[in-house]
């Protein structure tokens, strides 16, 4: 929010989903049960065992073999691990030689493990992996066992371009969940951040998969652009950049959006001064902004094609109001207003009526965002020189610290622009405490903290998408 004062101050690849096959089980199958209840990975993990992938191909015909088996098994333990669900036991902990043995059960298959040998070592899950290499093509075929009823939970075969490997290690991982669990995982979705990777005080707006991978630059201003915002379906990206004007050279902050699968870009939003701070409605055919044309900044709504819909709020006494964000059922919009004269979180009726403020301690709150089931708001809220990711109820009541990092020099880290996961499960936020401003995951409750970027640049107001099939 702080950057966001001092701009009104200054003006005031896609691919195709991926083919998939379900083959036939080994052993019997109980998919339809519920494995994992959601939400109990705090309190217990399951103990999960995944060998290596077995090779099923000619070594020397297959040259690269080794590393392209590394990279899908690589992606699909780190799905794994930052779900939260499991416990990975180690290879060194095996009873059996997996390169040895079958992804087959014993008698099933004569070379096939058997499951005594997993049940000694406690496992609750067992991933057995075979995979193949035609040119450019790549086919993986898994299965995971529910190890004490010795049954089948998912059985499937993968096939895409080695050039989609990632996807197809993320598409088992959603699947596999959604047989745990009954919801997918969040795997194929993906976060919209501005950076200043491009150099030159440039900030750009980047989409990368949910772990920091495959990040590419979605906008070429070649000046400033900043906060990003998903539509609903993850087919549309708004943001604001400042631009010049052809007539007086000028540059405003102006709304655009941006189609993901088709790279079509349209400005949205050019009146003078601020569009900025957009968010999509639940059905993706409105837009909440915050524009600064009367003078102070209030929330308006308009379509996604720039016509004004309604302006929701009006000061009161020139205040700022800013970072609207609807709840996912589009009945209140979350906003921060310095009305009570220091910036505090408020929500409001879609209409913009009953205006009610959430937030009453410390100095600057901001950045407000619902979680997926609408039953909480994160926020980063300003306590005497640093900024710390909360989360409370939608009423304001039980408000939790999440972030307490500090840098190197043992002073407190900024942690800002908190998101919840698509499933609501994690929180996304930024932190520079390791010298730059870096994305970082963790648990609800702040555990379990992971770095998903890791370079020297800027990221700021990171945005979660759906998963994108």
């Amino acid at each position: 929010m702080k950057n966001l004062i001092s701009l009104i101050g200054i003006c005031f690849l896609f691919v195709n989903a991926l083919a998939q096959e379900t083959s036939a089980p080994a052993v019997s199958s109980s998919s339809s049960q519920i494995y994992i209840k959601m939400g109990d990975a705090h309190t217990k993990k399951s103990l999960i065992a995944l060998p290596p992938f077995q090779f099923g191909g000619n070594p020397s015909a297959t040259p690269n073999f080794q590393a392209l088996g590394g990279d899908l098994y690589r992606v699909i333990q780190n799905d794994l691990m930052m779900s939260s669900y499991f416990q990975f036991i180690s290879q060194t902990a095996f009873l059996e030689d997996v390169s040895k043995k079958s992804i087959r059960p014993f008698p099933d298959d004569p070379n096939g493990f058997k499951f005594e040998s997993w049940k000694q070592i406690g496992t609750e899950f067992l991933v057995r992996g075979n995979f193949s290499i035609s040119g450019s093509d790549i086919s993986l075929e898994i299965i995971t066992y529910h190890v004490p009823r010795a049954t089948v939970i998912l059985a499937k075969k993968y096939k895409g371009t080695s050039g989609n490997l990632r996807r197809i290690g993320h598409t088992f991982c959603n699947d596999l969940l959604e047989a745990l669990t009954g919801k997918k995982g969040f795997f194929l979705s993906k976060v919209a951040a501005a950076s200043d990777r491009s150099g030159n005080n440039y900030r750009e707006i980047y989409v990368m998969d949910w772990d920091g991978n495959e990040i590419q630059k979605i906008t070429n201003h070649k000046s400033v652009a900043l906060s990003p915002a998903w539509s609903h379906d993850g087919t549309k990206i708004s943001y604001t950049a400042f631009v010049q004007r052809t007539r007086t050279k000028t540059r405003n902050a102006d709304l655009f959006i941006y189609e993901y699968l088709s790279g079509k870009r349209w400005l949205v939003s050019y009146r003078q001064g601020l569009n900025s701070g957009s968010a999509f409605a639940p059905n993706d055919q409105a837009l909440l902004l915050t524009l600064s044309q009367n003078g102070n900044p209030d929330i308006y709504k308009i379509d996604t094609d720039g016509a004004m819909i309604s302006r929701l709020t009006s000061g009161p006494r020139n205040a700022m109001n800013i970072e609207p964000v609807y709840s996912p059922d589009g009945k209140k919009i979350a906003f921060s207003s310095d009305r009570s004269g220091q910036p505090m979180i408020y929500t409001m009726d879609a209409d913009g009526g009953n205006i009610k403020r959430l937030t009453f301690a410390g100095h600057y709150n901001a950045t407000p965002a619902f979680s997926p089931d609408g039953k909480k708001i994160t926020f980063a809220g300003w306590e005497a020189d640093h900024f710390d990711v909360f989360v409370m109820n939608t009423d304001g009541t039980e408000i939790v610290r999440i972030t307490s990092a500090k840098k190197p020099n043992g002073r407190p880290a900024m942690n800002e622009d908190p998101v919840f996961s698509p499933d609501g499960r994690l929180l996304m936020y930024t932190s520079n405490r390791s010298g730059s401003n870096q994305i970082y995951i963790s648990n609800l409750d702040g555990s379990e903290e992971h770095r998903i970027t890791n370079d020297s640049s800027n990221y700021f107001k990171p945005k979660w998408s759906v998963n994108i099939e």
